[in-house]
């Protein structure tokens, strides 16, 4: 039988169990000072963090403009690239970021915007008014632009030379002048409106045009003063001839052989057919104008 111990005995051993416990669990008696010194750890390490922070802060603050440019930005992909276990979360906090400023930005334009509504809808009305206006003197420029520059187009585009085949005008430049045909050529288009395949060529012809090979002479349709002689334009190398009242248009011409203020008489070699300027083959285009009328070359010339 184990032998009964004594009060002393029991006190013994039951202080020597006490301390191997404590002991074995690295002074477990000091528990009460431990979690006192945790808790001092960790209120010092709150406010290293909260420091951190507000410094964190005041920097973006005072470095705004570098943080905010594009070198920054592609330092930091590349540094989020090198390091893909930064990827994920730096993409959730920049989602989330984004949310955050998108629902900032809703919220103010949303109060810009019923403040500005009215005031939207009352000058809506006044801005088409104004955009049609700026439509319609943009078209009067065009056409102001066209006349100022002498209709410098392929075989007369459309502008505000009038057309005209007024019986008058037509008798009276068959009583007063005379016109031989300038080029010996095969008529390619004649006067008037007409659906061109490209629209590179204009849908009204303001002349017409007399097709031969580059280089075949061009004879003066009268006598006359040479008051213009250019290689500029969609006209390329042209004449203009004035006789009295009328002006005479040859145009596309490959070569010119006179110049500005030269006298030139009819049947004489003014110029070679060519292809130059706004045209599509090698042709002259003939053209007759009566102060702002333009006149049908075919009703006038005999062929």
């Amino acid at each position: 039988m184990e032998r009964a111990l004594s009060v002393e005995e029991k006190i013994r051993r039951a202080e020597e169990i006490y301390n191997r416990r404590y002991e074995n669990n690295n002074g477990y008696l000091f528990d009460t000072k431990k979690g006192k010194n945790i808790s001092l750890k960790r209120r010092m390490f709150k406010q290293i963090i909260i420091c951190l922070i507000i410094y964190a802060i005041f920097y973006c603050i005072s470095n705004k403009e570098y943080l905010l440019s594009e070198e920054f930005d592609n330092k930091k992909q590349e540094f989020i690239s090198q390091n893909s276990y930064l990827e994920k979360p730096y993409n959730f906090l920049n989602s989330k970021f984004n949310e955050i400023k998108t629902g900032f930005y809703n919220f103010f334009n949303d109060e810009n915007k019923s403040e500005n509504e009215s005031e939207e809808n009352n000058n809506q009305d006044q801005t088409n008014e104004g955009v049609e206006q700026s439509i319609i003197n943009i078209e009067n420029t065009i056409d102001e632009q066209k006349v100022a520059e002498n209709n410098e187009n392929i075989g007369g585009a459309e502008d505000d030379i009038k057309t005209n085949n007024d019986e008058n005008d037509i008798d009276y430049i068959k009583n007063n002048f005379s016109f031989i045909v300038p080029v010996n050529g095969k008529i390619s288009s004649r006067f008037g409106w007409r659906n061109p395949t490209t629209a590179k060529v204009p849908k009204y012809h303001t002349g017409l045009d007399l097709s031969a090979p580059i280089g075949t002479e061009i004879l003066s349709s009268t006598d006359g003063e040479v008051i213009l002689a250019s290689n500029n334009g969609d006209y390329g190398k042209h004449y203009k001839i004035k006789t009295q009242d009328l002006i005479i248009i040859y145009a596309h011409c490959s070569k010119l052989l006179f110049n500005e203020g030269d006298k030139v008489f009819q049947g004489q070699k003014i110029a070679e057919v060519g292809s130059t300027g706004n045209s599509t083959g090698p042709h002259l285009h003939f053209e007759i104008r009566r102060g702002d009328r333009l006149i049908n070359p075919e009703l006038i010339l005999n062929f």
